[in-house]
């Protein structure tokens, strides 16, 4: 697109210089599949008033399509391809509630489906089908989940999510669903220690490269709170507890390898234990999610 950035030493990227000025359109694919790259070509393209022609090499989300299409930008989309013609593209000022993650909210829908007596109304939940994948899957487990006011907020689906404690059950979780909920596999990994009987997954490596191996650190850690669970190259097989309280980690703790999911769910496993959990720390937390600790506490009094 023409534009100038260099970095201040060879092998590193930190400083990164950017110089202004023109940027020309954009035809073709970006060499990965993300959200992130997309939203960067079309948001910078917006700003230049020219055209985006891409095509992507597999489905991410869309929220910034959404966005800009419900301001009023003529952004198409077909399949995997997304154009935005020439501009320049004017829209008036507005007010805007964004819409609460449902990354965040997934901690707290499985905190509510395990924990015996729970009815949660967890508000402004963002249901767009390349997020919501979590709340798919723990429906196919038997998950008690109600939406409530559902609503259009900017061109995404919204909705309050009514979650109360409920009899999961194991199930084979499909590989082509992960896309939609490739963060989310920790929590689930939580649901599934709590189900009846055997949990399978597949096709995660992506999760070895995330903040932390998270296979391996998901496994090791329930493994610590009496789990039976199996590392596969591409996932875990869990063995649930049939809805029985989890072991927990007694003396030890578990390492979260500096990552806030893995932080986050096993605070989760903690409520649905006998002896609780102990975290190694809980500081990456507030990478995501600030305030989860004294929610996940007002939620569980």
């Amino acid at each position: 697109m023409g534009g100038r950035l260099w970095a201040r030493r060879n092998d590193t990227l930190c400083p990164l210089v950017v110089k202004g000025g023109g940027l020309s359109a954009f035809r073709g694919k970006p060499e990965v599949a993300s959200a992130q790259v997309k939203s960067s070509i079309i948001l910078a393209a917006l700003a230049a008033g020219v055209e985006v022609e891409l095509e992507e090499l597999g489905y991410t989300r869309d929220h910034t399509e959404n966005m800009l299409r419900g301001l009023g930008v003529p952004i198409g989309t077909d399949d995997l391809k997304v154009h935005l013609p020439a501009g320049p593209h004017r829209f008036e000022g507005f007010e805007f509630t964004v819409p609460g993650d449902p990354s965040s909210a997934a901690f707290f829908a499985v905190a509510a489906s395990v924990v015996p007596g729970s009815d949660l109304v967890i508000e402004n939940v963002g249901l767009n089908p390349t997020r919501s994948g979590i709340f798919t899957v723990l429906e196919q487990m038997g998950a008690t989940i109600e939406k409530l006011d559902e609503r259009d907020v900017g061109g995404e689906p919204v909705a309050d999510l009514r979650v109360r404690h409920a009899a999961l059950k194991g199930i084979d979780v499909d590989p082509a669903i992960a896309p939609s909920m490739i963060d989310e596999f920790p929590i689930l990994f939580v649901a599934a220690a709590m189900a009846s009987g055997t949990t399978v997954t597949s096709g995660l490596d992506e999760l070895r490269v995330k903040e932390s191996d998270r296979l391996s650190a998901m496994a090791a850690a329930l493994s610590a709170s009496g789990v039976n669970v199996e590392e596969r190259d591409d996932g875990l097989v869990i063995e649930g507890s049939g809805g029985l309280p989890l072991r927990g980690t007694a003396n030890a703790k578990v390492e979260t390898h500096l990552d806030h999911r893995i932080a986050m769910s096993m605070a989760v496993a903690g409520l649905a234990s006998r002896d609780g959990v102990e975290i190694d720390d809980i500081e990456p937390i507030a990478t995501s999610f600030p305030n989860f600790t004294a929610l996940l506490d007002e939620a569980s009094a």
